[in-house]
């Protein structure tokens, strides 16, 4: 057999060459297309469910979200085991599938097993699927810094550089960390309450009707029409202090007359510190199966798009950058190579001391090295330090 292919080859030279030729420019195509990392993916396929219910204990979380989601989560196709955990306020659920299994066909049947939780679960309560990242995912950290308050800080991260960064393809999601959320604050004072007869149920429905904008028809005004709305949105403390909660002995009574209203932080669990203080920053995700390095590369561009249009003094400081860490992999990757195909070459001089022979034994050394790549190309494994 082998005698047959060494004659076959020998008869056909140029069709040989042509062959080595494409398998070596495949080969290149699939070494510059690869995804690199310099971790090893070796998380499960799994897709997160996780559910926010504020305020109620774990058990309660247990017995009315956790126990319901989990026996209706284990009866889809290819699911291997569910796991589950139940804390105070909120529920995450792991659905584990079968390696085989396309991430996106497994995050397809658990959305549409989602789409009839409202007949389980309690009212209000809706669960939510987390992002299409796997737990190696997290690859660029960074801090938002400036003058200003941490809540602050917070908004700008919020509302956008989080946006603005979620643009980049290949992100998955843009966590923020750190800091406060703005929220306004209503005091009530019982004692002016139980002085008026206002029940705190008709100040919770008086808040929400005034923070609403109301849509109507138009007027007709000549060859123009003219559209009606109300605006109700809540734009400052003073609108809030000026809600209507009734009258009391023909006065009316607002709801800054029994209550103090002020800006104020958001609960929170959990800080994000740098060098001993307290910041705020962002985490961002790549996608399954993304390129980090490119990924990386992008938001690092974004990054330096959307500084000039941040408020004065205010910038963007990266504090973990996983592409350092890639290009000393890729380095050491590299660097072993060439010497091992230095070491090689010498060592068949030294032994074969025949030029043709040489370049026979050593020219498909390379085509060795593109064809593995052309491989993992093909079947979807990343280039990492493994």
């Amino acid at each position: 057999m082998i005698n047959r292919i060494i004659e076959f080859s020998m008869k056909n030279r140029w069709l040989i060459l042509a062959i080595y030729a494409v398998l070596a420019v495949l080969g290149y195509w699939a070494l510059v297309h690869t995804p690199i990392d310099a971790i090893p993916d070796l998380s499960e396929n799994q897709v997160i469910v996780f559910t926010d219910w504020q305020g109620r204990s774990p058990q309660e979380v247990e017995d009315q979200i956790t126990y319901p989601l989990t026996v209706n989560l284990q009866g889809l196709p290819h699911v291997r085991t569910v796991r589950s955990a139940s804390a105070f306020g909120f529920s995450m659920v792991n659905v584990i599938f079968e390696d085989s299994v396309d991430i996106y066909f497994a995050r397809t049947r658990v959305l549409e097993r989602l789409s009839l939780a409202g007949s389980f679960l309690p009212a209000g309560v809706t669960p939510m699927m987390g992002p299409d990242a796997t737990g190696v995912g997290q690859v660029f950290w960074y801090t938002v810094e400036g003058p200003y308050d941490s809540g602050t800080l917070h908004s700008i991260q919020d509302w956008f550089v989080k946006y603005q960064l979620n643009s980049v393809p290949g992100v998955a999601e843009v966590a923020s960390v750190g800091g406060f959320v703005r929220q306004y604050q209503i005091d009530l004072d019982p004692i002016k309450l139980r002085a008026y007869n206002i029940p705190l149920q008709n100040i919770v429905s008086a808040v929400e009707r005034s923070n609403n904008n109301v849509g109507a028809k138009v007027v007709e005004a000549g060859d123009t029409e003219e559209i009606v709305r109300g605006i109700g949105l809540v734009r400052s403390l003073k609108d809030i202090e000026e809600i209507s909660l009734g009258a009391y002995n023909g006065t009316p009574v607002t709801l800054g007359n029994v209550a103090s209203v002020q800006l104020g932080p958001e609960f929170r669990r959990g800080v994000l510190d740098k060098d001993g203080k307290e910041t705020v920053g962002g985490v961002v995700v790549i996608r399954y199966g993304a390129n980090a390095r490119e990924v990386i590369e992008a938001v690092k561009q974004k990054i330096s798009e959307i500084e000039p249009g941040l408020p004065a003094g205010v910038k963007i400081v990266p504090f973990y950058d996983r592409s350092i860490l890639i290009d000393h992999a890729v380095d050491t990757l590299r660097h072993a190579l060439v010497e091992e195909l230095i070491l090689v070459t010498l060592a068949h001089v030294l032994f074969l001391w025949h030029f043709r022979s040489i370049l026979v034994v050593t020219i498909p050394l390379p085509l060795a090295v593109l064809g593995a790549f052309l491989f993992m190309k093909g079947a979807g494994i990343s280039s990492n330090i493994m």
